[in-house]
């Protein structure tokens, strides 16, 4: 599971993942999907850059924001710790780890839309257990597909 923000147009978007993958060696590229129907996807369409954030096990309060609410009701950003990085992309300062890519390509995946990104920047935070699918099931989802 991995925390993906997007800012645009003077806005600010971020939301639980569960699809995401490295998708290429050479050269380094790696896919998040976003549901169609969450905020932080209409965000990322506009948005050049993305970033990508691991959480440990221990985050599941994080977990429960970015995945249990909705951007389309409350602003997540007020209740966390960020800073902007490279292109203006969103950084949780709470991540394990992160990285900002850049929006290489998007595509339709039916009910989600999959970013390919280009890493160009990333750190480590916080150690320990990374936060995994079963972790965050109870989560109930801010967005739901129906």
């Amino acid at each position: 599971m991995c925390v993906v923000t997007a800012a645009a147009d003077d806005e600010r978007a971020g939301c639980l993942v569960g699809f995401a993958s490295q998708c290429s060696i050479r050269p380094p590229r790696f896919t998040v999907w976003l549901s169609k129907v969450n905020h932080t996807c209409r965000v990322a369409l506009a948005a050049r850059h993305l970033a990508v954030h691991l959480l440990t096990r221990d985050q599941w309060d994080l977990a429960e924001l970015f995945g249990g609410e909705t951007g389309d009701e409350i602003d997540k950003f007020a209740r966390v710790e960020w800073r902007q990085e490279y292109g203006g992309a969103v950084v949780l300062r709470d991540a394990a780890a992160w990285f900002v890519g850049s929006v290489v390509e998007r595509t339709d995946g039916g009910d989600h839309v999959g970013y390919v990104l280009e890493p160009v920047r990333w750190d480590e935070g916080r150690g320990g257990p990374l936060l995994r699918l079963s972790d965050a099931a109870a989560i109930d989802a801010g967005h739901p597909l129906d």
